[in-house]
């Protein structure tokens, strides 16, 4: 079994940052791409940020742009997501995840989530 580990979240004062990492635990596998996604409570799940595994390229979301900053260390440690200027927009349960064929294509392993609650 792979398993995908957050870690990092936190209560955090508006206008601070965080930093978010992701671990891989297990049969480390190849993947072509790893995102993250979030989901406050009686929302839907929406992506953040992702990077493909092979070069490096970046996506944000219209909402983090500019703010967050997603990269990767190695195939153990998959993506870091660093938070800047967080927001009341932006407390949920965060989530790091891995695809086989792209940063477009469905995601195959999740981890189990760490919550960023924002202060005001």
């Amino acid at each position: 079994q792979v398993q995908l580990v957050e870690s990092g979240g936190g209560l955090v004062q508006s206008g601070g940052s965080l930093r978010l990492s992701c671990a891989a635990s297990g049969y480390t596998l190849s993947y072509a791409c790893v995102g993250w996604f979030r989901q406050a409570p009686g929302k839907e799940r929406e992506g953040v940020a992702w990077i493909s595994s092979k070069t490096g390229s970046t996506y944000y979301a219209n909402s983090v742009e500019g703010r967050f900053t997603i990269s990767r260390d190695d195939a153990k440690n998959p993506a870091y997501l660093q938070m800047n200027t967080l927001t009341p927009e932006d407390p949920a349960v965060y989530y790091c995840a891995a695809a086989h064929r792209g940063c477009r294509a469905r995601y195959e392993y999740w981890g189990q989530g760490t919550q960023v609650t924002v202060s005001s």
